[in-house]
């Protein structure tokens, strides 16, 4: 690691600075629906594993603005991990469409019967434990045994890695630094309150460390940060480039019949959208060939969908046509009722074809 301008002054001890870190928090914490604030966390009151494994699941890799809707929603319909156990696998599918790495939807049910049926509804308090959980990762364990346990863990997400790359101007980049990164992370973690403190280092992230445009002149740390002194804090964290991702094509099926009834199939439970329900299609790929569920004159909606996931971009050219009366389902297809179909249920991708549908002329509520 590449140590750019330190001076012995520069570190400040580790007490003071979480301590100093502490009371921001205490007078800025975020307000969130899983969260215990600082106050309510000194009167006593105690987070809720169960609220807490499941906000952290749904945060990785989405922001807290898309995460809320959904978390109410699911706390709202299960309340307990005894309650999300009993759920039926497409109810919970359907009620994370729209959150994608649907991976993290199947996860949640495996990891919440195993927590229901073998440790009796109670998550265990240890990152080792909670490592054994499925689904869960060294962060989700750090974070799941620091918040919910105040046992001294470190976590490290990105709003962390930025503040410690900035407060020891580290230069190296990510992903390859993250080691050197979680040894400074875990040595300004608390004995006292490390819950509190993990939530006020990724609160100091997320509002004032930010990625662009630091707001370092009422940073709490603003007078140890190396990378202010230096006038490097805007240029950090350093990332590899990445490289730039592949376009695949595809098409989808819309059938309907005169009913209203549309015809869907569920996917597969392993690989991209694993266990959700959406529209028979191609294979995604450079040349898809075509793969229409049933022969019938398949017209093109006059649009296509762009969707981007984590590796590729995709292109869907989407196809309609009337579904035949008497259509025998093929394995994994679904009927569902006019009434029964709900929009909100598709993963993303599969609901803009369904919105290139609604605003087309193939919609007969446009006539």
């Amino acid at each position: 690691m590449r140590d750019l301008g330190k001076t012995p002054q520069a570190v400040a001890d580790e007490t003071v600075l979480n301590q100093e870190l502490l009371g921001w928090y205490d007078r800025n914490a975020r307000s969130m629906p899983w969260r215990i604030s600082p106050a309510d966390r000194a009167l006593g009151v105690q987070p809720d594993p169960y609220r807490v494994w499941l906000s952290e699941v749904m945060l990785q890799q989405t922001t807290v603005a898309a995460v809320t809707d959904y978390f109410q929603r699911f706390t709202q319909r299960w309340p307990s991990v005894m309650d999300l156990a009993a759920a039926e696998d497409a109810q919970v599918m359907a009620e994370w469409a729209g959150l994608g790495y649907y991976a993290r939807a199947r996860n949640l049910l495996k990891c919440a019967r195993m927590v229901a049926h073998d440790l009796e509804g109670n998550f265990p308090d240890t990152y080792e434990a909670l490592l054994k959980l499925p689904g869960i990762g060294p962060y989700t364990a750090a974070a799941v045994a620091s918040i919910a346990f105040d046992q001294r863990e470190t976590v490290l997400d990105g709003n962390v890695e930025r503040v410690m790359s900035r407060l020891h101007n580290v230069h190296d980049p990510l992903p390859a630094v993250k080691p050197v990164l979680k040894d400074h992370a875990g040595r300004l973690t608390p004995e006292l309150r490390p819950g509190d403190y993990a939530q006020a280092v990724m609160d100091l992230g997320a509002t004032i460390c930010t990625p662009k445009n630091p707001a370092c002149g009422i940073c709490p740390w603003r007078a140890p940060c190396l990378a202010r002194v230096a006038g490097t804090a805007p240029d950090l964290p350093k990332k590899i480039p990445k490289q730039p991702k592949p376009t695949r094509l595809g098409l989808a099926y819309l059938a309907r019949s005169v009913d209203g009834a549309w015809l869907l199939e569920r996917r597969p439970d392993k690989g991209l959208l694993g266990g959700m329900l959406g529209w028979p299609g191609s294979d995604w790929n450079e040349a898809p060939a075509p793969r229409p569920p049933f022969e019938a004159n398949w017209r093109d909606l006059g649009g296509e969908v762009r969707h981007t996931f984590t590796h590729f971009h995709l292109i869907l050219q989407v196809k309609i046509a009337e579904l035949p009366a008497g259509h025998n389902l093929a394995p994994g297809q679904e009927l569902l009722s006019r009434h029964a179909f709900r929009p909100q249920d598709l993963p993303t991708v599969m609901r803009k074809a369904f919105d290139l549908w609604e605003g087309s002329d193939f919609n007969p509520a446009r006539d």
